[in-house]
Protein backbone atom coordinates (compact mmCIF):
# COMPACT_ATOMS: atom_id res chain seq x y z
CA UNK A 1 0.00 0.00 0.00
CA UNK A 2 1.70 3.58 -1.11
CA UNK A 3 1.52 6.06 1.54
CA UNK A 4 0.31 9.81 1.13
CA UNK A 5 3.36 11.88 0.45
CA UNK A 6 3.34 15.59 1.38
CA UNK A 7 5.48 18.55 0.46
CA UNK A 8 6.23 21.45 2.90
CA UNK A 9 7.01 24.79 1.56
CA UNK A 10 8.23 27.71 4.50
CA UNK A 11 10.89 29.63 4.64
CA UNK A 12 11.27 28.98 8.26
CA UNK A 13 13.56 25.78 8.60
CA UNK A 14 11.71 25.12 12.44
CA UNK A 15 7.97 25.37 11.01
CA UNK A 16 9.40 22.97 8.57
CA UNK A 17 10.67 20.34 10.64
CA UNK A 18 7.54 20.45 13.13
CA UNK A 19 5.19 20.27 10.17
CA UNK A 20 7.27 17.31 9.58
CA UNK A 21 6.90 15.46 12.76
CA UNK A 22 3.51 16.22 12.86
CA UNK A 23 2.63 14.75 9.54
CA UNK A 24 4.99 11.97 10.42
CA UNK A 25 3.67 11.08 13.51
CA UNK A 26 0.04 10.26 11.31
CA UNK A 27 1.91 8.12 9.00
CA UNK A 28 2.40 10.45 5.96
CA UNK A 29 5.86 10.80 4.16
CA UNK A 30 7.29 13.62 3.97
CA UNK A 31 9.57 13.50 0.87
CA UNK A 32 10.53 17.74 0.36
CA UNK A 33 10.75 20.81 2.89
CA UNK A 34 11.17 23.75 0.14
CA UNK A 35 12.23 26.86 1.75
CA UNK A 36 10.80 28.72 -0.72
CA UNK A 37 8.24 28.85 -4.22
CA UNK A 38 10.49 28.28 -6.58
CA UNK A 39 12.35 25.13 -5.10
CA UNK A 40 8.86 23.97 -4.23
CA UNK A 41 7.65 24.48 -7.68
CA UNK A 42 10.82 21.89 -8.78
CA UNK A 43 10.06 19.53 -6.40
CA UNK A 44 6.60 18.96 -6.80
CA UNK A 45 7.45 18.56 -10.44
CA UNK A 46 9.87 15.93 -9.67
CA UNK A 47 8.03 14.19 -7.02
CA UNK A 48 3.93 14.55 -7.88
CA UNK A 49 3.40 14.61 -3.84
CA UNK A 50 -0.27 13.80 -3.29
CA UNK A 51 -0.54 17.35 -0.92
CA UNK A 52 1.96 20.36 -0.56
CA UNK A 53 1.31 22.41 2.62
CA UNK A 54 2.67 25.97 1.21
CA UNK A 55 3.40 29.12 3.36
CA UNK A 56 1.61 32.13 1.98
CA UNK A 57 4.68 35.12 2.32
CA UNK A 58 8.38 33.19 1.18
CA UNK A 59 11.18 34.94 -0.35
CA UNK A 60 11.53 35.29 -4.06
CA UNK A 61 8.32 32.61 -5.45
CA UNK A 62 5.54 33.30 -2.75
CA UNK A 63 3.10 31.02 -1.72
CA UNK A 64 0.08 32.41 -4.25
CA UNK A 65 2.93 31.97 -7.07
CA UNK A 66 4.44 28.60 -5.48
CA UNK A 67 0.58 27.12 -5.56
CA UNK A 68 -0.21 27.72 -8.95
CA UNK A 69 3.04 26.20 -10.47
CA UNK A 70 2.83 23.53 -8.24
CA UNK A 71 -1.36 22.87 -9.35
CA UNK A 72 0.27 23.91 -12.92
CA UNK A 73 3.53 21.29 -12.89
CA UNK A 74 2.07 18.67 -10.87
CA UNK A 75 -2.41 18.65 -11.33
CA UNK A 76 -3.13 15.95 -9.04
CA UNK A 77 -1.36 17.51 -6.10
CA UNK A 78 -3.73 19.10 -3.16
CA UNK A 79 -2.06 22.38 -1.92
CA UNK A 80 -3.11 23.43 1.58
CA UNK A 81 -1.83 26.97 2.69
CA UNK A 82 -0.75 27.01 6.26
CA UNK A 83 0.32 30.73 7.49
CA UNK A 84 0.60 33.27 10.00
CA UNK A 85 -1.57 35.74 7.84
CA UNK A 86 -5.63 35.77 8.00
CA UNK A 87 -6.40 38.80 5.97
CA UNK A 88 -9.08 38.34 3.72
CA UNK A 89 -5.68 40.33 1.31
CA UNK A 90 -3.74 36.66 1.77
CA UNK A 91 -6.71 34.02 1.66
CA UNK A 92 -8.10 35.30 -1.70
CA UNK A 93 -5.14 35.28 -4.28
CA UNK A 94 -4.53 31.10 -2.45
CA UNK A 95 -8.02 30.28 -2.99
CA UNK A 96 -8.27 31.76 -6.66
CA UNK A 97 -4.30 29.89 -7.32
CA UNK A 98 -6.01 26.69 -6.66
CA UNK A 99 -5.13 25.98 -2.77
CA UNK A 100 -7.69 23.48 -1.20
CA UNK A 101 -7.42 24.88 2.24
CA UNK A 102 -6.59 27.60 4.29
CA UNK A 103 -4.99 27.17 7.92
CA UNK A 104 -3.66 29.66 10.63
CA UNK A 105 -0.10 28.20 11.91
CA UNK A 106 -1.64 28.18 15.61
CA UNK A 107 -3.90 25.21 14.55
CA UNK A 108 -3.46 22.32 16.51
CA UNK A 109 -1.61 19.51 14.82
CA UNK A 110 -4.63 16.76 14.85
CA UNK A 111 -6.34 19.48 13.01
CA UNK A 112 -3.61 20.44 10.40
CA UNK A 113 -3.32 16.23 9.96
CA UNK A 114 -6.65 16.57 9.52
CA UNK A 115 -7.29 19.01 6.81
CA UNK A 116 -4.52 17.29 5.02
CA UNK A 117 -6.06 14.39 4.98
CA UNK A 118 -9.78 16.69 3.89
CA UNK A 119 -8.29 17.84 0.91
CA UNK A 120 -7.00 14.65 -0.16
CA UNK A 121 -10.77 13.37 0.04
CA UNK A 122 -11.85 16.74 -2.23
CA UNK A 123 -13.06 18.51 1.02
CA UNK A 124 -12.37 22.18 1.23
CA UNK A 125 -10.83 23.19 4.47
CA UNK A 126 -10.56 26.44 6.38
CA UNK A 127 -9.50 27.79 10.00
CA UNK A 128 -13.09 29.11 11.29
CA UNK A 129 -11.34 32.92 11.12
CA UNK A 130 -10.97 32.12 7.85
CA UNK A 131 -14.00 30.96 6.96
CA UNK A 132 -15.78 34.46 8.95
CA UNK A 133 -13.65 36.66 6.70
CA UNK A 134 -14.05 35.11 3.40
CA UNK A 135 -17.40 34.87 3.97
CA UNK A 136 -17.66 38.58 5.19
CA UNK A 137 -15.62 39.60 1.97
CA UNK A 138 -17.63 37.92 -0.45
CA UNK A 139 -20.90 39.67 0.90
CA UNK A 140 -18.83 43.05 0.46
CA UNK A 141 -18.94 43.04 -2.45
CA UNK A 142 -22.37 41.16 -3.63
CA UNK A 143 -25.79 42.22 -4.38
CA UNK A 144 -27.81 40.25 -2.11
CA UNK A 145 -29.64 37.50 -4.14
CA UNK A 146 -27.56 38.89 -7.61
CA UNK A 147 -27.18 34.87 -7.81
CA UNK A 148 -30.64 33.43 -6.53
CA UNK A 149 -30.97 29.46 -6.00
CA UNK A 150 -32.53 27.94 -8.73
CA UNK A 151 -35.18 25.42 -8.40
CA UNK A 152 -32.89 22.30 -8.38
CA UNK A 153 -30.41 23.93 -6.11
CA UNK A 154 -32.83 24.06 -3.63
CA UNK A 155 -31.95 23.00 -0.09
CA UNK A 156 -33.60 21.03 2.69
CA UNK A 157 -34.53 22.76 6.05
CA UNK A 158 -31.34 20.66 7.68
CA UNK A 159 -29.24 21.11 4.42
CA UNK A 160 -29.77 25.28 5.11
CA UNK A 161 -29.25 24.75 8.54
CA UNK A 162 -25.71 22.71 8.23
CA UNK A 163 -24.37 25.83 5.77
CA UNK A 164 -25.16 28.19 8.08
CA UNK A 165 -23.16 26.67 10.54
CA UNK A 166 -20.74 26.18 8.12
CA UNK A 167 -20.40 29.82 7.61
CA UNK A 168 -20.45 30.58 11.26
CA UNK A 169 -17.07 29.23 11.35
CA UNK A 170 -18.14 25.68 12.60
CA UNK A 171 -15.85 22.39 12.10
CA UNK A 172 -18.27 19.00 10.99
CA UNK A 173 -17.74 17.73 14.77
CA UNK A 174 -19.18 20.82 16.04
CA UNK A 175 -22.09 21.23 13.44
CA UNK A 176 -22.96 17.90 14.36
CA UNK A 177 -23.44 18.46 18.08
CA UNK A 178 -25.18 21.76 17.17
CA UNK A 179 -27.60 19.98 15.47
CA UNK A 180 -27.84 16.84 17.58
CA UNK A 181 -26.68 14.47 14.90
CA UNK A 182 -24.08 12.44 14.19
CA UNK A 183 -20.82 13.69 12.19
CA UNK A 184 -21.45 10.91 9.49
CA UNK A 185 -24.92 12.67 9.45
CA UNK A 186 -23.42 16.02 9.12
CA UNK A 187 -21.56 15.07 6.14
CA UNK A 188 -24.12 13.19 3.91
CA UNK A 189 -25.95 16.70 4.50
CA UNK A 190 -22.83 18.70 2.60
CA UNK A 191 -22.37 15.87 0.02
CA UNK A 192 -26.00 16.42 -0.97
CA UNK A 193 -25.00 20.13 -1.18
CA UNK A 194 -22.17 19.57 -3.19
CA UNK A 195 -24.28 17.72 -5.51
CA UNK A 196 -27.25 20.17 -5.87
CA UNK A 197 -24.69 22.82 -6.51
CA UNK A 198 -22.83 21.26 -8.65
CA UNK A 199 -19.41 22.60 -6.44
CA UNK A 200 -16.17 20.80 -5.85
CA UNK A 201 -15.89 21.65 -1.98
CA UNK A 202 -17.03 23.19 1.10
CA UNK A 203 -14.98 26.13 0.41
CA UNK A 204 -17.30 26.62 -2.76
CA UNK A 205 -20.51 25.53 -0.89
CA UNK A 206 -19.83 28.74 1.53
CA UNK A 207 -19.21 30.98 -1.40
CA UNK A 208 -22.43 29.78 -3.60
CA UNK A 209 -24.33 30.72 -0.02
CA UNK A 210 -23.05 33.52 0.28
CA UNK A 211 -23.89 34.84 -3.29
CA UNK A 212 -27.40 33.54 -3.01
CA UNK A 213 -28.33 35.42 -0.23
CA UNK A 214 -28.63 32.10 2.18
CA UNK A 215 -26.36 33.59 4.53
CA UNK A 216 -25.25 36.89 5.57
CA UNK A 217 -22.58 38.70 7.88
CA UNK A 218 -24.39 41.93 8.03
Amino acid sequence: MTSTTALIADDDPLVRRALAVFLATAGIEVVEESPDGAHAIAAARRLRPDVALVDVQMPGVDGVAATAGIIEHSPDTKVLAITTFGTIESIMPMLRAGASGYLLKDTDPEDIVAAVHGVLAGNGVLSPRVTTRLIASIREVSTPAVEPLADFEALSDREVEVVRLLAAGLSNAEIALEMHVSEGTVKAHLGNIIAKWGVRDRVQVLIRAARSGLVSFT
